[in-house]
């Protein structure tokens, strides 16, 4: 097959979100695709795309995730125009993406993996134990809420929504003492140096499914944007994102879920570390196996049910 390259005159659509650090992801996969084969920008086009998580998150600034929707709230309005050609690939960051994708759609094309761990963001202390009795922290993510309350159950915790900039603004008005952000996230946006912010280890606070990493959707009946996404496809990132994935789906994983995985490749060993939580972080569940690289997503699969059937019906609902 002879591959027809995007052009300014025929340009490949990038769909993406609007937020500073969704099209700094855009923006990153057009500049790999425009080294890969040797383009200039200008036959890249980004097509920002508001989805119901962009409008109902202003709009409900103060509600928990989960009282809005699940994960396809940030993913849906993209797919939409995916499937109907209006866009020609769709930039996502993973750990919002459901584990199930629509008919007609594929996920097969991963960016190398950046910095998978959180960041302890506070002006006025550098960790979670500085922090005072009863202090307020800030968090939208359950799993955080979760692991932190595990840890620190003095703490009380409110919702805080909103990009990078939009929390750090939140700190400084005194809305709480401290957050959480990705380093992934910081590090994409160039803030890393900047902002008041310390990485946790993944031993201490283990990071949620697939963060840190760029997926990027076609249609699964579209060659052209298949043999474009193979050159830039990162086959570790995949490998790894296998066995958390498959972890995630063994427990039907949903925003309302406190769950946590990461997965390590070693030569050809893939270590895979789990965690899930009741809610108010009363109890932890974990597990931490290897095997064989290949067998990635089958021990994702194995372990996922392993914790559930460990945790039982009752567990998440407390």
């Amino acid at each position: 097959m002879t591959l027809t390259l995007p052009s300014p005159a025929a340009p490949l659509k990038i769909g993406t979100r609007g937020s500073p650090l969704a099209l700094a992801q855009a923006y990153e996969t057009r500049d790999r695709l425009a080294r890969a084969f040797e383009l200039e920008p200008g036959a890249f086009e980004i097509v920002v795309i508001k989805t119901t998580g962009d409008n109902r998150a202003m709009i409900d600034a103060d509600r928990p995730l989960k009282e809005i929707g699940n994960k396809g709230l940030f993913t849906k309005e993209i797919e939409e125009a995916l499937t109907a050609g209006s866009i020609d690939i769709a930039v996502h960051s993973m750990k919002d993406m459901p584990t199930l994708q629509p008919d007609g759609l594929l996920l097969d094309c991963y960016l190398p993996r950046e910095d998978v761990r959180d960041a302890f963001v506070a002006p006025a202390v550098r960790a979670i134990a500085d922090l005072a009795e009863g202090a307020v922290v800030g968090t939208s993510s359950l799993r955080r809420r979760a692991q932190l309350l595990n840890r620190r159950p003095d703490l009380r915790v409110v919702e805080f929504r909103g990009n990078v900039q939009t929390r750090l603004q939140k700190l400084e008005d005194g809305v709480a003492m401290a957050t959480f952000l990705a380093m992934a996230g910081l590090r994409r946006l160039s803030m890393a140096e900047t902002v008041p912010a310390t990485p946790i280890e993944v031993e201490d606070m283990l990071p949620a499914v697939a963060q840190g990493a760029i997926g990027i959707e076609r249609r699964s009946n579209d060659s052209t944007a298949a043999a474009l996404l193979e050159a830039i496809h990162h086959a570790e990132t995949g490998q790894r994102l296998a066995a958390e994935r498959a972890f995630l789906a063994a427990l039907d994983g949903s925003c309302e879920t406190p769950i946590a995985a990461l997965a390590e490749l070693s030569g050809g060993t893939l270590r895979l570390r789990g965690e899930i939580l009741r809610p108010d972080g009363s109890e932890a569940l974990v597990d931490d196996q290897s095997a064989a690289m290949e067998d990635g997503a089958e021990l994702g699969r194995r372990m996922g049910e392993d914790l559930r059937a460990r945790a039982g019906k009752g567990f998440f609902a407390h």
